[in-house]
């Protein structure tokens, strides 16, 4: 083989490793800035959780609100529950911050405004036995009381998550938009509020268990993918000097 053959042989294997070795550059710097966006969410959120109660705004400014620039605000409101359309949302709470854990609910609960207007209150987590709200009557409220909540926005369903089902009255994701459309209700706020307060043991539906700390595993990601990029450099390389050495 002569020294041209060996470079030509070179061209197609050169070209199929600059391809991957962008792709791998681009997989690292997508997490970079991923971890970026995730450093400044963690911040936010820590900032918003700890800035003083605000009270909700009023209904008719609903329309305008910015979910996002509020969300994880604490706002408090004064009304009462409709625990006639009480809804229980399925999930697993892995790390709990009260005495209940595991496969259970959250209990999803219109709360009609003193001034107008309602706002989903997720009134915090129930185990799977408690589902039936006659199982905890001592926690349904009555009358008008004052709440207070972090602001959240409608959850987002991935993939993998069921879809909600209004007939057979099973429930996979946060949507009050669903909540409203379910038990006609008018009004009612494109945001809801998740419940706080002061925890008491075996206290249910069991409030504060709104998720504050987020994996962030971004900069591992990225090294892993700057690290492959490296490597395929590295084997590139070898096997050119190797065909080239043969040729001499």
């Amino acid at each position: 083989m002569s020294r041209a053959s060996a470079v030509r042989g070179l061209i197609l294997p050169g070209v199929l490793s600059l391809a991957a070795l962008a792709v791998l550059i681009s997989l690292g710097n997508w997490q970079m800035q991923r971890l970026s966006w995730k450093e400044n969410l963690i911040a936010t959120i820590s900032a918003r959780v700890n800035e003083p109660v605000r009270a909700l705004p009023p209904a008719a400014t609903w329309p305008s609100f910015d979910i996002d620039a509020n969300e994880y605000r604490a706002f408090f409101a004064r009304g009462r529950f409709r625990h006639q359309n009480e809804v229980q949302v399925y999930t697993v709470l892995s790390e709990p911050k009260g005495s209940f854990a595991g496969a259970g609910y959250w209990v999803l609960t219109p709360f009609e405004l003193e001034d107008g207007g309602i706002v989903i209150v997720n009134r915090g987590f129930v185990p799977q036995e408690l589902k039936n709200p006659a199982s905890r009557a001592e926690g349904q409220a009555e009358g008008i009381v004052r709440i207070a909540g972090l602001l959240r926005a409608r959850e987002q369903p991935n993939y993998f998550t069921p879809t909600n089902d209004l007939a057979k009255n099973a429930w996979y994701h946060r949507d009050p938009a669903a909540i409203a459309h379910a038990f006609n209700l008018k009004n009612v706020a494109p945001f809801m509020l998740d419940a706080t307060g002061e925890y008491r043991p075996d206290m249910l539906p069991q409030p504060n268990e709104t998720k504050l700390t987020f994996t962030n595993n971004h900069l591992g990601y990225a090294l892993t993918w700057y690290g492959l990029a490296c490597t395929l450099i590295g084997v590139f390389t070898a096997f050119a000097w190797q065909r080239l050495r043969d040729v001499r």
